[in-house]
């Protein structure tokens, strides 16, 4: 009895044993070592460069598929069947990002991008990368950072997403089950060497610009919904114009607003950017209506970067939204609805940028950035399963931590501040709770509001940037056990797309830090 007693435990010991290195091995540092502690600062200011591109993302489609209830899910069990568009025998789906899993695309409705703007002040030199995808992992970002060569001289490369849900799956959770990757391997290497190209794409179009600021911090107010009380909202507008120096023609401009690219809803099934694809084109080409020019655009290449989109910020199907050329009103999912959305967007911006009185222009500046790396605990239950089923496809950088990274950055009355994931807006803004039925009895920790302590007249606040993390939830409002928030009824969403209730407080530590180091250096003369 002893023997067999002993024989068990040693053998629960072995299995235990073997699944811890079993998981160490798949969620293995793939950039062992790697680590941002960057301070850069210009007490000079000097005449700045500006370069833009714009390189296509867009994966082939190469079968589509029957629906046969309707349910934008590919259930062949159900009745749903494949068409074997390229004649291989087998089903070579596109799955898409967000929403439920199991939804492959059917076709492309719009393109999507890797849209890059380079800033030079003559000493540094940045890169911000913009993907027309849900979110881009740490190790995805470092990849890019180390395939630009040296020569390209970019002192440093910030990565960020629109946060799309209608894009490819590029970090495995939408796949097709719930323990399967949604994740093309040779796609994912597209979209890390085509980030490498747009940079340096946009390093080769450097030319002697003048920067204009602009915004309107309640216009879009109306276009968008806070889903979870409070109802704190990021609804602000904020523009970065890039013009040609000698040519007065624009190289591109920098579009800043918080919301959820979700308005086409979870049934369908074209590949898109959803209302940011809108609001480019706004700006780039002009409003059209009824195929006749109604407003001028402002050429060049206008880059969509995503804010404080926590809470969440979404346009839901009930969501109205009025044709900003008529009487309609669209209240069901459609392109109409996301253009309606996106056209007004475009609207609001190109006149704040008409507003000279509004406005602030420099054409020689300094740029300072801090930017930082550390870890952050994984708790979610959920996400360890899926990282050890390889679903989530991440490596840890010690035992159930992550690597993630936060930036603050200046340039001249404009600062820019990223952050890795869904910030929630009251963290940003202010109104932070702590409700009865929190999970946390505490009070608020994420105070005061991260922009009170920014003084820059033009405040950019850039989600999605460096690393997807998912929610970062204040702690005082993390709610998963009973009895739930404001009296409700059931658990609020968003902690189930987070990595932990430590979230929340660890970035806002952070970006608090990332900020006051940078008020600390001279300012430039």
């Amino acid at each position: 009895m002893i023997k067999w007693l002993k024989t068990i435990v040693i053998g629960i010991g072995v299995i235990f044993i073997s699944l811890i290195l079993y998981f160490r091995i798949v969620t293995k540092d793939r950039h062992p070592g790697y680590e941002v502690d960057l301070h850069l600062s210009n007490e000079e200011s000097n005449p700045i460069r500006v370069g833009f591109s714009a390189l296509k993302i867009t994966p082939e489609v190469p079968d589509t598929w029957n629906d046969t209830n309707r349910n934008a899910r590919y259930e062949p069990d159900a009745g749903d069947s494949f068409v074997d568009r390229n004649g291989n025998g087998r089903f070579d789906p596109v799955w898409i990002a967000g929403f439920q899993n199991r939804r492959p695309a059917q076709g492309v409705h719009d393109d999507l991008w890797a849209r890059c703007m380079v800033i030079d002040d003559g000493r540094s030199r940045i890169a911000l990368v913009v993907l027309d995808l849900i979110g881009l992992g740490s190790d995805e970002v470092i990849s890019i950072r180390k395939g630009i060569p040296a020569a390209a001289g970019v002192s440093y490369t910030i990565v960020s997403c629109t946060h799309g849900h209608e894009g490819p799956d590029v970090i495995g959770l939408w796949g097709p089950g719930d323990y399967s990757s949604g994740v093309d391997e040779d796609y994912r290497k597209l979209i890390i060497q085509t980030s490498i190209d747009a940079v340096l794409t946009a390093v080769d179009r450097l030319t002697a610009a003048r920067i204009v600021f602009a915004q309107d911090l309640n216009g879009a107010e109306h276009l968008v919904e806070d889903s979870r009380r409070p109802y704190v909202m990021d609804a602000g507008i904020r523009l970065m114009h890039a013009v040609d120096l000698n040519m007065d023609t624009t190289l591109g401009v920098i579009f800043n607003w918080a919301n959820h690219p979700e308005t086409l809803w979870n049934k369908n099934l074209l590949l898109t950017s959803d209302f940011p694809h809108y609001v480019r084109e706004g700006l780039e080409q002009g409003l059209y209506h009824d195929d006749s020019l109604a407003v001028s655009g402002l050429g060049g290449t206008a880059i969509f970067v995503n804010g404080a989109i926590g809470g969440l910020m979404t346009s839901s199907p009930s969501f109205v939204i009025e044709d900003p050329f008529s009487d309609t009103l669209y209240t069901t999912p459609s392109f109409d609805k996301a253009r309606a959305q996106g056209y007004q967007l475009a609207a609001l911006g190109l006149r704040a940028l008409a507003d000279t009185n509004q406005t602030s222009s420099i054409d020689r500046g300094a740029i300072s950035v801090r930017a930082l790396t550390f870890e952050i605990p994984m708790d979610n239950p959920l996400f360890r399963l899926g990282s050890a089923l390889r679903v989530l496809d991440r490596g840890y950088s010690s035992w159930m931590k992550m690597r993630t990274e936060v930036t603050f950055w200046r340039l001249g009355p404009a600062s820019f501040l990223h952050y890795p994931g869904e910030l929630y807006p009251e963290i940003l803004n202010g109104g932070v709770e702590a409700p009865p039925g929190r999970d946390y009895e505490i009070d608020p920790m994420e105070v005061p509001p991260l922009r009170s302590l920014i003084s820059d007249e033009f405040s950019f606040s850039i989600g999605l940037s460096n690393d997807m993390i998912g929610y970062i939830i204040p702690k005082s409002e993390w709610d998963q056990e009973e009895p739930f928030l404001y009296g409700e009824t059931k658990s609020p969403y968003g902690e189930i797309n987070s990595v932990g209730p430590e979230t929340g407080p660890l970035i806002y530590q952070k970006l608090k830090e990332v900020i006051s180091d940078l008020d600390s250096q001279p300012s430039p003369h």
